[in-house]
């Protein structure tokens, strides 16, 4: 069986999607292989962003904003869209799921830890679905 690529879209690559692979990356490790891209994508992470994953342990200030491309999407066997939908090029035979957020820029601390636990639990859920842990299983 190969790994599954899972991309994580938002408008501006700098919240919801880059909170999603950094949880992807650190909870599934080498079992998914994670994207990220923006439709317009912005200059940087968000800081708040960056520091409720660090209460997290999961550092994404490296994280660099991308532009979505067809080729990320035509390399991507899930695609989850935040926000950003409509902006997003459809392939066949894709899995395409939109996770309703809220968008965490302007958003203080206490918002954006809410946003980074929604989404932390529908990560687990996705890799219930996609990478179960094998040592779990035993």
């Amino acid at each position: 069986m190969t790994k599954p690529t899972v991309l994580f879209v938002c408008v501006h690559n700098a919240g919801r999607s880059q909170m999603a692979a950094g949880y992807l990356q650190h909870l599934a490790g080498d079992r998914v292989e994670v994207l990220s891209a923006g439709s317009r994508p912005g200059t940087s992470v968000n800081p708040v962003a960056v520091a409720a994953m660090a209460e997290e342990g999961i550092d994404i200030a490296g994280a660099q904003p991308k532009v979505l491309t067809e080729d990320a999407v035509r390399e991507s066997d899930v695609v989850i869209t935040m926000g950003c939908g409509d902006e997003c090029p459809y392939f066949p035979g894709k899995r395409y799921e939109d996770w309703v957020l809220d968008d965490p820029a302007g958003q203080g601390l206490d918002v954006v830890r809410r946003v980074r636990d929604e989404i932390r639990a529908r990560v687990e859920a996705l890799i219930g679905e996609l990478a179960p842990d094998p040592q779990r299983d035993r």
